[in-house]
């Protein structure tokens, strides 16, 4: 077996394809022995990488983004395309049938301070619908939980969350009025790595994506009961009713890639908000940070 030290971010429904993995055994059944740690701090991850405490990592291309945007010699690349779609979604108070972006012009928002592209990426769509950010009425610096917290109470118009947050604020009366996913494909989390650790554990790194496309297989043809057995050790305190939610709500937007290759379209698409909300300098392109070569490798 090839040994692979594997990092999270943090422990979050959207990643749910990476558990099912684990959970099922197709790293293994790859010929990968994965170890799996959490960072706990996203703007740690890259270091980790960097020092060697983790071999790969699962994140948002964004870090490899704004990486080659600050050095253009920087040793990351994103490869095995997971979330290809915006996990976010904007919740209210009770239904509301109709809504557009245009109508965020008379509603508070509580904006994601975990962590920045749900906003840098929700930035640009508003700016494509003519509508200013700096305009809106915004509340920034408070928790996912908090806002969803504050939307049940009337005292917010809407909170910017992902998931159990809106499944969960559904069960208070608040209901979700739009889903940053409909914007189209905007890549969110593939693995990354050095291309020095590409090269030095090609074998395990080509287990890795083996492990991931047979878990993309087993994922497009599962239902989100069936789906939901198999991650709940993952999520040991959430309620199955929750994590089954969620997880029905993220298939039916497409939220998850069906195979390892990453899209372009996904990828400029994020970048693109990152440029406009001047979250990088310059766009460092396509091919400086994907490598869906390894992939073809793995695959053939």
């Amino acid at each position: 077996m090839n040994t692979i030290t594997l990092q999270e971010p943090f422990r979050a429904l959207f990643y749910t394809p990476f558990y099912a993995a684990i959970a099922r055994g197709d790293f293994a059944a790859a010929g990968v022995d994965v170890t799996l740690i959490t960072v706990g701090e996203p703007d740690r991850a890259v270091a980790n990488l960097l020092s060697g405490a983790a071999h790969m990592a699962w994140s948002g291309p964004m870090r490899v983004i704004r990486d080659h945007a600050a050095n253009p010699d920087s040793p990351l690349v994103s490869f095995g395309a997971v979330v290809m779609k915006d996990p976010f979604l904007l919740v209210g108070r009770g239904p509301k049938p109709g809504f557009t972006l245009r109508d965020l012009r008379t509603h508070s928002l509580g904006v994601v301070s975990e962590v920045p592209t749900p906003w840098w990426c929700l930035q640009r769509d508003l700016l494509e619908a003519g509508i200013d950010p700096a305009g809106l009425e915004t509340v920034q610096g408070r928790t996912m939980a908090e806002n969803a917290d504050a939307v049940a109470a009337g005292t917010l118009g809407l909170a910017q969350v992902f998931e159990p947050f809106a499944t969960m604020a559904e069960a208070k009366g608040c209901a979700v009025w739009h889903a940053q996913a409909d914007r189209g494909p905007t890549s969110y989390t593939a693995f990354y790595a050095t291309r020095a650790i590409l090269a030095k554990r090609r074998p395990a790194i080509l287990g890795m994506i083996r492990g991931l496309a047979s878990m993309q297989r087993w994922l497009q043809g599962s239902d989100a009961a069936t789906i939901a057995a198999t991650v709940a050790p993952f999520f040991a305190g959430m309620d199955r009713a929750t994590l089954e939610g969620g997880i029905a709500r993220y298939r039916k937007l497409g939220l998850w890639a069906p195979t390892p290759f990453f899209p372009r379209d996904a990828y400029e698409s994020l970048e693109a908000s990152m440029l406009r909300a001047g979250a990088i300098p310059a766009a460092p392109g396509y091919d400086a940070c994907i490598d869906n070569a390894v992939v073809q490798e793995a695959l053939g």
